[in-house]
């Protein structure tokens, strides 16, 4: 896991973009008859930079109305208050969430979370028709969906935590405390929490209450898979192009392999079709 390496000097251009795509798999979607997740890609628990020159756009929070059932719930936030940002303690003794599996055996839970996702922000910001296989996608690199273990109000069995950014993984950055371990536990270094992989300032910077209880728990696949989409549409962009989409992908890591491998699982569970190995190129 991790993939919080030191950038190359020179940044990714949009053209640059477009000419690069050759990593991503055809129509984004892989074609084999594979009804089951094929062999997991190298996880990226990615460090997520606030990008310099973006400044994030204030959108209208919106009141949730009461829902029996979280799966095809609309959870708004509240119009009153920002959300409280903490991760919650929970016992260890709790049940993994018992719905249905979804494509290529996505946890029916985190399906439920991404959906969700999908349909508050298609109210808050649908200039970015944001989906929720793409979600699922960034969910899959970052964490396999949690690890596949959450509970029914989509919180993990294990909570989700990403290398200690304390430099000794070659390659990455070295990341001091920004939080005073208030969100990942650690009061030297920071490192990436939660099954979507945020770093704790990235994440007070984004922060949303995706199931409507008050509290933005980076732990939480309904609040980290709000905020994630919050992220990539961040600067306006619209993920129906697919360069803007992966200009978006790669603000979690800055590589084409990664947006290959995130693009393959969304086209992958929108079809129902596992990707083919050589659509899941390393990730360095």
């Amino acid at each position: 896991m991790g993939r919080h390496r030191k950038q190359p000097a020179t940044t990714v251009r949009r053209s640059s973009l477009i000419a690069l795509t050759g990593l991503v798999p055809a129509g984004l979607v892989a074609v084999t008859a594979a009804t089951t997740e094929a062999t997991p890609a190298t996880n990226a628990a990615v460090e997520h930079d606030v990008l310099p020159g973006v400044d994030p756009e204030p959108t209208a929070n919106l009141v949730a109305a009461p829902q029996a059932e979280m799966i095809h719930a609309e959870a708004r936030q509240s119009a009153s208050a920002a959300p409280v940002v903490k991760t919650v303690a929970l016992p260890d003794d709790r049940a993994s969430a018992d719905l249905p599996a979804g494509p290529l055996g996505i946890p029916g839970i985190a399906v439920a979370a991404y959906q969700t996702a999908e349909q508050q922000l298609a109210v808050e910001n649908p200039h970015c028709g944001m989906s929720w296989s793409l979600l699922a996608g960034i969910g899959r690199v970052e964490s396999t969906h949690a690890y596949g273990k959450a509970d029914a109000q989509g919180n993990p069995i294990k909570a989700v935590y990403g290398p200690v950014l304390d430099g000794s993984l070659a390659g990455n950055n070295v990341i001091h405390d920004s939080d005073g371990g208030d969100l990942d536990g650690l009061g030297s270094y920071d490192r990436a929490i939660g099954p979507m992989q945020f770093l704790p300032e990235t994440w007070h910077r984004y922060a949303a209450d995706g199931n409507a209880d008050g509290v933005a728990d980076p732990q939480n696949l309904f609040d980290a898979a709000l905020t994630a989409g919050r992220y990539l549409c961040d600067g306006g962009l619209n993920m129906r192009d697919l360069s803007q989409q992966s200009k978006a992908i790669l603000r979690y890591n800055n590589s084409m392999a990664y947006v290959a491998n995130v693009m393959a699982w969304s086209g992958s569970y929108s079809s129902g079709l596992a990707p083919k190995p050589q659509d899941l190129p390393q990730i360095h």
